[in-house]
């Protein structure tokens, strides 16, 4: 996956690191090209040699909406009540881990994620909801300012009305904002084929006081912690 240049997103990843009396938020937002070429090429042939490309695969419903707005799982369809089952190409499968792949390196290695671990997202303006809220509740005034232009940046970028919409959900020992302290995050694959093109957007909120009870960070802080803020972090 090769990471796109886009001065609308750098601009707006400057103002994503926002810092609350409670939390600190860290986001960002990138572009990624999809045409294979060099290591992308070979990378991709060592994954098909687990499935075909055309080969459907399962996703988990969106952890948060078992059943979307208008639409009945296969099995209320036939009578019973379990969720949805949406499926994906292992084609598109492979882009999403890429996706992430490139945008953790070298921290983290996905290349044995699975596709129980990914969703397909009902609706862009369910996913435009859920991160209005979380950004809109944490970060407050900030985020109402900030909130249009990153939309319109990202509609820019991938036409978001064309757009698959796929989130990353993987259990603590995958998640790379599964420390201690981390309050929620998300990560979402806005996928636009047509131009063979992924926006993955990403963001976490850690606890302020796991921050200064961190050993590792008051040395890097411009910050002493006073007599009473050590007591609780030793406690």
């Amino acid at each position: 996956m090769k990471l796109l240049e886009n001065s609308s997103f750098e601009a707006i990843n400057s103002l994503l690191t926002i810092e609350t009396g409670d939390c600190m938020i860290t986001g960002r937002i990138e572009s990624y090209s999809c045409k294979m070429a060099g290591d992308d090429k070979q990378m991709f042939k060592q994954f098909c040699l687990e499935g075909e490309p055309h080969l459907m695969q399962a996703l988990s419903p969106p952890q948060t909406l078992a059943v979307s707005p208008g639409r009945l799982s296969k099995s209320a369809e036939e009578g019973g009540d379990g969720p949805l089952c949406d499926t994906c190409s292992r084609k598109t499968l492979y882009y999403l881990i890429s996706t992430l792949n490139a945008a953790f390196r070298p921290d983290y290695d996905f290349s044995h994620a699975r596709s129980h671990e990914f969703s397909r997202e009902p609706s862009l303006s369910w996913v435009e909801s859920a991160v209005n809220s979380s950004l809109g509740s944490a970060a407050g005034a900030r985020f109402t300012e900030l909130g249009p232009a990153l939309w319109k940046a990202i509609d820019d970028e991938i036409v978001l009305s064309e757009c698959d919409i796929y989130s990353y959900n993987p259990d603590l020992a995958s998640d790379p904002y599964g420390e201690e302290g981390s309050l929620w995050s998300f990560n979402y694959f806005f996928y636009n084929k047509k131009l063979k093109r992924i926006v993955f957007l990403t963001c976490r909120s850690v606890s302020s006081f796991s921050l200064l009870c961190d050993s590792r960070l008051p040395w890097s802080l411009d910050m002493v912690l006073d007599e009473e803020d050590y007591l609780q972090c030793e406690g």
